[in-house]
């Protein structure tokens, strides 16, 4: 992988801040977690790693986290003081914590365990498309996390990205939640956006 961003880095002769999402907790540049990637991830510092193959300053982060803070920057989440939650529902379920604007990194709810099974086992795109659940079948199950994740955290706001984002009409409406529930904005690109912007946050000066 880093072998291909040192790649596309060269092709564009980029020389400034690069920021990369992974779908994994990341701590200070280490991959600790790889609940949907190879297992090998595990303690890789990923972002030293792409930094000897781009010989440019990385700023790696989860992926989600990425997302919500495009959000909270340009999208959904933009002028929200309160608490906001941002919930990327694809492979898997991936979420980013906000209170007041500040991010609260690597909170992974995807994995909280719902009726003995993970939430994004039910709650996911990927589960959706594999167990043929019509929109109404899978909002009932996305629904139940969400309801799960008001009583823990009690946001004000729910943002919904991901690649399902796209078709939010189809089951947003069949949601029920106290908390007010909104499409992403920026759509499946969020996270791309996120990442620049916390590459340029990080990197300032573009070193």
């Amino acid at each position: 992988m880093a072998e291909v961003v040192g790649q596309v880095t060269r092709h564009f002769n980029w020389t400034g801040p690069i920021g990369c999402t992974f779908p994994a907790v990341v701590q200070n540049g280490i991959v600790r977690t790889a609940a949907n990637v190879d297992q090998d991830w595990i303690g890789t510092d990923g972002k030293s790693l792409i930094e000897q193959h781009t010989s440019c300053p990385v700023t790696l982060l989860n992926d989600a986290d990425a997302a919500g803070v495009a959000e909270m920057t340009f999208g959904a989440g933009k002028g929200q003081m309160g608490v906001v939650m941002m919930l990327t529902l694809g492979t898997g379920v991936g979420s980013a914590l906000f209170s007041r604007g500040v991010l609260v990194p690597n909170t992974e709810l995807g994995h909280l365990e719902i009726r003995g099974k993970e939430a994004e086992d039910r709650a996911s795109d990927r589960a959706r498309e594999e167990r043929g659940w019509d929109w109404e079948q899978w909002a009932k199950r996305v629904n139940e996390m969400m309801q799960q994740l008001e009583a823990l955290f009690w946001p004000d706001l729910f943002i919904i990205g991901g690649g399902v984002s796209k078709e939010h009409e189809k089951f947003l409406p069949l949601l029920s939640t106290r908390a007010r529930v909104v499409p992403a904005e920026l759509r499946n690109e969020a996270g791309i956006v996120g990442a620049a912007l916390s590459a340029a946050i990080e990197h300032p000066s573009g070193s």
